[in-house]
């Protein structure tokens, strides 16, 4: 039996990772011009509703996002007009009807200390263990060749742990490429999946205590039992 998942906290200044899938893990890009789309009303709608994206990743059948709000809402504001504009367009191009995401985006704070960087390798990464690519470098569709190689991106705002990384942008791609020199441990995979999937914060006890206070939530399992860990 499942418990209700925790109320979806919004929290402008505190990273979210996101991620949405398509409907029965249906096929949400079927060509180039898809994926291109999908970045460009992206960019326009954390533009409008105030988001800093920070890293992402589109896969055939959903999609990971890290960004951080500076409204109240502004993730979910951004997911809307994702969710409405580029559904529009994609049946209107296939001759199809009806919804293409499964249900609500999960989401889950992160701890920025801890967490912020297990997430973007976490994020990166994600065509490397689908066994896409051999090196995150290689999948066109993520962020890793901005934050990593420093190509130009209209869509990607640093965070400021990533702008701590050095006093150039060179300097700073070369750190943050280090951080793939190690596998990111089975552990941080399975903390960030259980976070993602329970919508519990991706933080240490402190973190969640802290929120809890500030907030006035309480945060459970978010199921009975060991959560399950989604597979990509």
């Amino acid at each position: 039996m499942e418990l209700p998942r925790p109320k979806r906290l919004n929290i402008p200044g505190i990273p979210q990772h996101l991620v949405q899938r398509g409907n029965d893990r249906q096929v949400c890009f079927r060509d180039e011009a898809d994926y291109s789309l999908y970045l460009e009303l992206l960019n326009c709608a954390s533009e409008r509703h105030l988001c800093d994206v920070h890293a992402y990743v589109l896969m055939t059948n959903h999609v990971h996002i890290l960004l951080t709000p500076h409204l109240p809402d502004g993730a979910s504001l951004v997911f809307r007009d994702l969710g409405r504009d580029y559904v529009r367009q994609f049946n209107r191009k296939y001759g199809r009807t009806g919804t293409l995401w499964e249900g609500r985006f999960k989401s889950s704070l992160v701890d920025t200390e801890k967490y912020l960087f297990a997430c973007y390798r976490y994020i990166e990464l994600t065509p490397v263990r689908a066994r896409m690519v051999d090196s995150p470098a290689d999948y066109p569709w993520s962020c890793f060749r901005v934050n990593a190689l420093g190509k130009a991106s209209d869509l990607i705002v640093p965070h400021d742990l990533w702008r701590s990384l050095g006093d150039k942008d060179r300097s700073r791609c070369l750190s943050y490429l280090s951080l793939f020199d190690s596998n990111l441990h089975t552990d941080q995979i399975k903390i960030i999946q259980k976070c993602l999937n329970t919508g519990l914060p991706t933080g240490d006890s402190a973190f969640m205590r802290n929120l809890e206070k500030l907030y006035a939530v309480k945060f459970g399992d978010g199921k009975r039992g060991r959560p399950r860990i989604q597979k990509e």
